[in-house]
């Protein structure tokens, strides 16, 4: 099959190599420009390296990339971790049309964070989804699903790259070789199921310690390693990693940092504690040991967070 590859990072290079290894031909490859430093985008890199034909647009809403992209006479566009919006006369040029990938149980959790908002809102599992994109975010029919638990121990970094990552990869080649052979489906997504969240940022991930434990523990994980949750140490920011949760409560006000040894940093919440391994202080952005922040006065037992 002729395939035009649109993509970015280290999803995109392994789904050019998995789409190669699978004996599909590469007619295009659309990556982002390079950085003003110089530097390229990984799938620039990969389709480089392989001596494959690369564009690196800057948008795809103008007559010029239209002509292009129709020239290449694809079978299929792949759409792997695309940012730039893509025209539908675009999707729709190939024989084909074009697939996309989400990490969500579409139509569940629409939009660019899917995979932070399903661990933040407690969702007992998440997956991923290649659909037949359309002029919505996220809206056209499904292809392809996958779905998985979220385990307790998940943050976005764990689940994607042990998880979602691989499953996305073995879910496109599937959904290929539903194409191929005339019987791949267009399950219209159910609307009355449906949600929308923004970007996860900075606005989002401040800690609330007045709400339950759980909701708390469930946001530092559904912001790491991005944004990262934070709390205020008096007029510092500090960033909260790698938690594990427990639902003995600790002594203290919530928020109170009750304990700090080799095991992490122990924080008493409403209805449970949680123990953090791994923090960071604005503007540093190397994360750190609880203890090591101690060492450095940064940190201690019986400091209020905010």
């Amino acid at each position: 099959m002729r395939i035009a590859l649109l993509g970015q990072a280290a999803f995109a290079v392994k789904a050019l190599e998995a789409l190669i290894d699978h004996s599909d031909e590469i007619v295009h490859v659309f990556a982002p420009p390079d950085s003003a430093t110089g530097k390229a985008d990984p799938l620039a890199a990969k389709a480089r390296e392989l001596g494959l034909p690369l564009s690196q647009p800057k948008s795809f809403k103008n007559d010029a990339a239209y002509e292009h992209f129709r020239t290449l006479n694809a079978d299929l566009a792949i759409l792997a971790f695309v940012t730039l919006i893509v025209p539908e006369r675009i999707l729709y040029a190939p024989r084909y049309k074009s697939i996309c990938f989400h990490p969500s149980l579409l139509p569940r959790h629409r939009g660019a964070s899917g995979i932070n908002w399903a661990i933040i809102q407690g969702d007992a599992e998440t997956g991923v989804t290649w659909f037949w994109p359309d002029q919505g975010i996220d809206t056209g029919p499904i292809l392809v699903q996958k779905r998985v638990p979220i385990q307790e121990q998940d943050t976005v970094g764990s689940i994607y790259f042990n998880t979602l990552f691989p499953l996305g990869i073995d879910a496109m080649i599937e959904a290929v070789n539903l194409i191929k052979s005339g019987k791949a489906p267009a399950i219209i997504q159910d609307e009355s199921k449906a949600t929308y969240e923004p970007p996860c940022r900075d606005e989002h991930a401040k800690i609330d310690f007045a709400k339950p434990a759980r909701e708390v523990f469930n946001l530092i994980r559904g912001c790491d390693p991005q944004p990262g949750a934070f709390a205020n140490l008096g007029d510092q920011r500090v960033r909260l990693y790698e938690a594990s949760f427990s639902s003995d409560p600790a002594s203290g006000d919530t928020g109170k940092i009750v304990a700090i040894d080799s095991a992490g940093m122990k924080i008493a919440l409403s209805g449970g504690t949680i123990i953090v391994k791994r923090a960071r202080i604005d503007p540093n952005p190397k994360k750190a040991a609880p203890e090591e922040l101690v060492a450095s006065g940064e940190l201690s037992v019986g400091a209020q967070l905010t």
